[in-house]
């Protein structure tokens, strides 16, 4: 395995203080685009590459994580029709983790950011105090906003170890 080398970068500021969903946004932020630099400098095929027993990979968490922004802000606050690119019998429970042939950086990348972009959009428009559409356990969006920076920090994490066992590459 190569030695570790630091990968300078340069990180999303939060703000110490001030109004709470501002902060929470900034915090996800942060971890969203955490996610995001674990990718750069990596082909397709290093961060494609399954380093451990289950189906974790780099660009596999990046896409499952733009699902997962999918299905709490569209679909569970917002109560928007969303689809995902499998059929809902499906028993994989990782599947959103699976990378297809037809994956790259840039697509994957663009899918994460698009989703990311509706998120944005959705908490602008809207109070923490706002409860979700689902009917059967409705959240805040205060409730959904900490989930998603407890979710996207988890998996960052993962990505420190998954890119630093790709290439050595370690960070903040």
């Amino acid at each position: 395995m190569p030695l570790a080398r630091v990968v300078p970068h340069e990180r999303v500021p939060v703000p110490f203080a001030g109004d709470e969903q501002a902060m929470l946004s900034a915090f996800l932020d942060r971890y969203r685009e955490t996610i995001l630099w674990k990718l750069d400098g990596l082909s397709t095929e290093q961060a494609s590459r399954r380093l451990v027993p289950s189906a974790t990979t780099l660009l596999g968490m990046v896409k499952h994580l733009a699902y997962v922004e999918r299905g709490w802000f569209q679909h569970n606050f917002a109560g928007e029709p969303v689809n995902y690119p499998w059929p809902e019998d499906e028993p994989d429970q990782d599947i959103d983790f699976r990378v297809e042939s037809s994956d790259t950086i840039a697509s994957v990348s663009a899918l994460y950011r698009e989703e990311i972009a509706k998120s944005r959009r959705i908490v602008a428009a809207a109070s923490l105090d706002e409860m979700s559409r689902d009917t059967e356990r409705p959240r805040s969006l205060r409730w959904i906003m900490v989930h998603m920076i407890e979710e996207t920090a988890r998996h960052a994490g993962h990505a420190d170890i998954l890119r630093e066992l790709t290439d050595g590459a370690i960070g903040q």
